[in-house]
């Protein structure tokens, strides 16, 4: 069986959707990050960089030792191409879908990252910082309700990279921005895939309170959360010396 090491963040979502929509076992193993348990030797041994999901495959297909695996598109590819699924095996559509994968990986999650981060977190409001962030968000979904408006799918058939944007879009609302009606197409790909019943399980793997915060609510951290999420402990160097 699978072990999904996972938090509820759209990142987290992002596998939980895939492996229920490619109906594979797996099991769940949960971290806190406001207690900082990303930064646990056990975790540490399967990601250097301290990041969640991780996906651990105990008898991978190939009959070899255990793999694990970090990065959602990389493990998106992972699932994939374990399952012959949801990843065109060549050509031209297999390379649509991994740039639209590649889309999500280095546009849409980091910089739609960076306005929630400023939006709900930042202890100190920087209105550039917000609205630089705000506006390339909503730039991409302009270029997503572009390229959706001649087809069903992302990439043409549904595929990981679906899979992949759909996490993030879902936390639009939580930063103020709502798909319907400024982008018709985007949100139509939206409704679509949220009635798919792997989406509505995988949605609420681990699911946490926040998707019910309304629209730019700023989170008030304790001082061990912020360091654990943005302060000291989150660069500290666990070598031994501080950074």
């Amino acid at each position: 069986m699978l072990e999904l090491h996972t938090v509820p963040t759209p990142n987290g979502h992002k596998i939980s959707i895939a492996l229920e929509e490619l109906a594979l076992p797996y099991r769940v193993i949960e971290y806190d990050i406001s207690k900082g348990e990303q930064f646990s030797p056990e975790l540490l041994a399967l990601n250097p960089n301290n990041k969640l999901p991780v996906l651990r495959d105990p008898q991978p297909a190939s009959g070899n030792e255990p793999i694990t695996v970090f990065e959602t598109g990389a493990i998106l590819i992972y699932l994939a191409e374990k399952t012959g699924r949801l990843l065109a095996a060549s050509g031209p559509e297999r390379y649509a879908q991994l740039q639209w994968l590649m889309f999500q990986m280095s546009a849409v999650g980091p910089l739609q990252g960076q306005a929630h981060h400023y939006v709900r977190y930042a202890r100190v409001k920087q209105d550039y910082a917000q609205q630089r962030y705000l506006q390339e968000t909503l730039r991409q979904c302009r270029v997503l309700d572009t390229q959706l408006a001649e087809q069903e799918y992302i990439a043409g058939a549904f595929s990981i990279a679906d899979i992949a944007l759909w996490p993030w879009l879902r936390a639009l609302p939580l930063i103020g921005i709502e798909l319907a009606p400024r982008f018709p197409h985007l949100a139509r790909w939206f409704a679509q895939l949220a009635a798919r019943p792997a989406f509505e399980r995988g949605k609420d793997v681990i699911n946490g309170w926040v998707y019910e915060l309304p629209p730019n609510f700023f989170m008030e951290l304790d001082e061990t959360t912020w360091s654990y999420s943005f302060g000291e402990e989150q660069y500290r160097d666990r070598r031994g010396a501080q950074s």
